[in-house]
């Protein structure tokens, strides 16, 4: 990790954690009020809501996951060991960490 700039991943970190959470806000915001979300025998705009919203869940657990692994990023930049596998403890390639930098795993554990 001879090459890798500390202070530049974790403000990249920073801004990949509050885009995230930006984005898992906008999906999970409650629904208007008087919006009416269901599945009838006719594709209507309710229909169509509700698939949104599925979709929109989906989406959300996905950015969720990223987070965890943005948040378990930055704690190793605290405690010293970002850059190593949490699996094995090998380094992780810094084109890696510099394509992905909330990567905690090298290939291999990937």
């Amino acid at each position: 990790m001879t090459n890798l700039d500390l202070t530049e991943m974790r403000a990249e970190l920073d801004a990949k954690e509050a885009d995230l959470r930006r984005s898992i806000d906008r999906l999970t915001a409650p629904v208007s009020d008087g919006a009416t979300i269901g599945f009838g025998k006719r594709i209507g705009e309710g229909t169509t809501q509700a698939i949104q919203q599925m979709a929109d869940a989906s989406s959300a657990q996905t950015l969720h996951a990223t987070l965890d692994a943005v948040l378990r990023a930055k704690a190793k930049l605290a405690d010293g060991t970002y850059g190593q596998c949490d699996v094995c403890g090998e380094p992780i390639d810094e084109d890696r960490l510099e394509f992905r930098p909330w990567s905690t795993c090298c290939m291999k554990h990937a």
